[in-house]
């Protein structure tokens, strides 16, 4: 079987920047694939780099991509591709998208938490979430001194039904005094809290450790499980907490989904700002997951971002108008 491979760059400005601690995003660039077998039949996926995660450029992606040739034979994938994560999640994507004949999802918003603007902005916005059908909500801290962003945080719950949870991410900003600081407040709202998402930078692993085991708040891993590699040996070191997994850069979905079947470890698929394509992908990848172990309570997905961006059509779920879109 051949099939015909072409691919379109984006770039989408958010509505305002997304800060934390590893600084201030502006715009989300990335590709759309498309590939067409001998039918006619199209296939869509998607490359989101994220690089201050590990993975790799957008213009290391991009130049991947215009190396591939217009027609591939089969799905092997050149040598590199552990090099390009995003890159590699996005060519299995496609195919599988092509091969699975896989129709879109809509999702209810009951199962995804959704990021809040930071301060004031997150006071006037979790109302309209609500509304909307959301339950879960995630706050960036470690931009701002402790006690300011606590101040914003005992407002919003404050204000926040009991239905709401809250998961708060440092992206691995805080030093140990000031995990501490953020455990002891939620231990205070433990009702309230999912989790605390990577207090400390990766490096620090056995103080996280440490922490796990004195707080009664869940400590997620983010940044220090960038990569399968990573997330393997975090488990092997014993790490039993939660696991935000941020497949669209983490290399092959597959090699992830076999990890799981092995070992069904607590886990968030969490976005990294992906088109309707990407997250798709995501959606089916977390349903296959699932289905793996049905009886296991599974936690509200990390996908809803779809409020950063302006109304730029790639939100949209019919692929041929969003691909003519970028043409």
């Amino acid at each position: 079987m051949s099939y015909r491979f072409e691919f379109r760059p984006y770039n989408r400005r958010f509505r305002q920047p997304v800060r934390t601690h590893h600084g201030e995003w502006q715009v989300r660039q990335g590709l759309i694939l498309k590939l067409t077998d001998e039918d006619g039949r199209s296939g869509f996926g998607e490359v989101a780099p994220l690089p201050w995660f590990g993975s790799e450029t957008f213009e290391q992606a991009l130049d991947f991509c215009q190396q591939l040739p217009t027609q591939l034979s089969d799905h092997r994938v050149p040598s590199l591709l552990p090099t390009l994560p995003a890159c590699q999640f996005g060519l299995e994507s496609v195919f599988a998208s092509l091969e699975r004949k896989l129709r879109p999802i809509d999702l209810p918003n009951a199962q995804c938490g959704v990021l809040l603007a930071r301060g004031q902005a997150s006071l006037a916005q979790w109302q309209t979430l609500w509304r909307q059908g959301y339950r879960v909500f995630k706050y960036k801290i470690g931009v701002g001194s402790v006690a300011e962003e606590i101040d914003w945080l005992d407002q919003l719950l404050g204000q926040l039904p009991l239905g709401a949870k809250l998961r708060l991410d440092a992206n691995g900003g805080l030093n140990e005094l000031a995990a501490r600081q953020w455990l002891d407040w939620c231990d205070r709202n433990n009702q309230r809290i999912e989790f605390l998402e990577q207090p400390l930078p990766p490096k620090d692993f056995d103080t996280l450790m440490r922490l796990s085991y004195r707080y009664q708040t869940p400590i997620a891993l983010d940044e220090s499980i960038a990569s399968l590699e990573q997330l393997k040996a975090h488990f092997h070191q014993g790490w039993d907490g939660i696991y935000v997994i941020k497949a669209a850069i983490m290399g092959s979905p597959q090699r992830l989904q076999h990890f799981y079947h092995k070992y069904p470890i607590d886990l968030v698929i969490s976005s990294v700002f992906e088109t309707a394509v990407g997250r798709q992908a995501l959606i089916r990848l977390a349903i296959d997951l699932a289905m793996a172990y049905p009886d296991i309570p599974h936690r509200a997905l990390g996908l809803g971002t779809e409020q950063w961006f302006t109304n730029d059509g790639l939100s949209q779920t019919n692929w041929q108008q969003l691909w003519q879109r970028l043409g």
